[in-house]
Formats: structure tokens, C-alpha cells, sequence
């Protein structure tokens, strides 16, 4: 395995693009891989691409389309709202195993490609109640994948402990604020930029983007 290549879980969302920009500045080659799992908007699948044609990357996009048979969540069916029911235990766009199948595959790929580095925007700070964004849930899935491929691979979670005011700090620290506003997709209605304004995942990544304009600001 290569200790200086690294490939990153992506989404073409600010938080794995935060981290594709971590892997280019600490890693001397960087690979993309992209889970098409029927998520809500088909429109994610395009703008990561498309990031990663403007940046020169090996993108490999793998078929998870059993991961919307499996369960009925509002990011695989584009027939239920999204909703936050505060008695739920988990969100209702909460895709169970999803990360669970996404670093098993990931790791897999890493194998093949010969990197020991896999690089996943998890965070538990932020991370909405999915209890798969664990750091605890990341270890272990990072002892397993050695243990199952008698290998050392490390994933990497370079937000785990990042608020998204920070995350937004780590995007300027690399000069790519501009870049991940405009160019990302996080919103679930599949608004591309500043997104819909609307939905939880709007309203989180542009409280975090205010907060930290404003100290940044402030400090100036």
C-alpha cells in the first residue's frame, strides 16, 4: 500500500469536498469514489463529477442501488418529506448501514488501488443523529476492514470533532470557501450553492457559514 495516497469517500457536498481538498494538500495522490445509492436527487452524482474534473481525479462512481430497497427513508424516496420528529430516534433521512457499506466498499476499493488512506466526512459534532457518523462506529469499522483484509489501512475523519463554523474555517484555511459555497451540493432539495434555505441540511451549513463570516469579520 502507498502511505501518501489517500482516497476520499465523496459526495461533491461541502463536507467531502472540505476533506478532497484536506487530501490534496497532505497527500501526493488523491482518488474520489461516489456511492450512487438512489439518493433524492440524481443531481449529486453530477457535481461530483464534475469537481472532480475540474480538479484532475480518478473518480470511481459504484452502484449501491440495493441501499434504497432495503429501507424507506426520505433520501432514497422521493415521495416522503423530509421531516425532523424530535420523538424519532434517528431522522428520517437517516439511510441504515449506509456508512457501514460505504467504508466496507470504500476499503475494498482501497485495496485494489493500493492506498492505505480513505478519507470520510463523517462528523459526530454535527451529525444530525445518525449514529453511523460515530467516531466510535469509525474505529471499529477501520479494525474490522484490517482485520477482514489483513491490511493497515487508517480512515481518516478530518471533521469528526469540527462544528460546521469550523469546517467552514478549514475550507478558507485552504483558500476554497468561495469554491465549496458556490460549486457543493448539500441540500436535500437539490440546490446547488447556498441550496433551498429550507431544509435541515440548508439550515445547518449556512448557520455554521454566518457564524463564522462573522468572527472572521470580527478578527479583521
Amino acid at each position: 500500500m502507498d502511505k501518501n495516497k489517500a482516497l476520499v469517500v465523496f459526495s461533491g457536498g461541502q463536507d467531502s469536498t472540505t476533506c478532497m481538498f484536506h487530501a490534496l494538500e497532505n497527500y501526493d495522490e488523491v482518488e474520489l469514489v461516489t456511492f450512487e445509492y438512489g439518493q433524492r436527487h440524481s443531481l449529486e452524482i453530477d457535481v461530483a463529477k464534475n469537481i472532480a474534473e475540474e480538479h484532475a481525479l480518478k473518480h470511481h462512481v459504484l452502484d449501491m442501488s440495493l441501499l434504497g430497497q432495503l429501507s424507506p427513508n426520505a433520501l432514497t424516496r422521493h415521495d416522503m418529506a423530509i421531516t425532523q420528529d424530535e420523538d424519532a430516534d434517528v431522522p428520517n433521512t437517516f439511510v441504515p448501514a449506509r456508512n457501514m457499506l460505504f467504508l466496507s466498499f470504500a476499503t475494498a476499493l482501497a485495496y485494489q488501488i493500493k492506498a492505505k488512506t480513505i478519507i470520510t466526512g463523517v462528523c459526530e459534532t454535527d451529525f444530525s443523529g445518525y449514529p453511523d457518523c460515530r467516531d466510535i462506529f469509525v474505529k471499529s469499522m477501520n479494525v474490522t476492514a484490517n482485520l477482514a483484509m489483513d491490511k493497515d489501512f487508517v480512515i481518516e475523519t478530518p471533521l469528526m470533532w469540527l462544528d460546521k463554523k469550523e469546517t467552514w474555517a478549514l475550507a478558507d484555511q485552504y483558500g476554497k470557501l468561495d469554491y465549496i459555497r458556490e460549486k457543493t451540493l448539500t441540500c436535500y432539495e437539490g440546490v446547488i450553492g447556498d441550496g433551498c434555505g429550507e431544509c435541515p441540511s440548508c439550515k445547518l451549513r449556512n448557520a455554521g457559514l454566518e457564524e463564522y463570516l462573522n468572527e472572521r469579520e470580527g478578527q479583521a
